[in-house]
């Protein structure tokens, strides 16, 4: 987040400096709000290209074992713009790298959801999944996922036939 701030007032400056040299440039023709007028547009302007570039920039950068499951998008009013046009602060992914499978039932699988969330820390979150019966199971309290495909600690619950992050867990390869 200070980055991000720091990077604004970086165009809000540069914008600024550009404003201030055309008025240089043009004998001083050009009006005095110039300068302040242009430091607050390089602001704005790189708030609004960072804020919706921000989803594009951060999954490209993830791994292709990183399936995105969901990606809500969000209006805001305190961001007029985003009622006409949403954007991507959050998202949710399934880590396919560590993936773990049943030693006795290959249909039985373990791997971390990412919660990702713009200007929060990343969440990673325990997961178990039975892809013979279409059911998940949070694992992030005491539960356990035991090597034989045994759950303790909490309960499978069922989920439908188009659940996404399911379908994600149980895709082959």
């Amino acid at each position: 987040m200070v980055m991000d701030l720091l990077a604004t007032l970086a165009a809000g400056a540069g914008l600024a400096g550009i404003a201030l040299l055309l008025r240089r440039l043009s004998g001083q023709r050009l009006p005095k709000w110039i300068v302040p007028a242009g430091a607050g547009a390089g602001m704005l302007l790189f708030s609004v290209w960072n804020e919706y570039s921000w989803y594009p920039r951060v999954t490209a950068a993830l791994p292709s074992e990183v399936v995105v499951i969901s990606a809500p998008q969000d209006r805001v009013g305190i961001r007029p713009w985003t009622f006409l046009f949403p954007v991507a602060t959050r998202f949710m992914a399934l880590d396919r790298t560590g993936m773990l499978r049943s030693e006795s039932d290959p249909a039985i699988r373990r791997a971390e959801v990412v919660v990702v969330q713009r200007w929060h820390n990343t969440q990673r979150v325990p997961m178990a999944f039975d892809c013979a019966r279409r059911r998940t199971a949070n694992l992030e309290t005491t539960s356990e996922l035991r090597p034989d495909g045994t759950l303790t600690g909490t309960s499978w619950l069922s989920v439908p036939d188009d659940d996404e992050l399911l379908t994600a867990a149980c895709r082959e390869g």
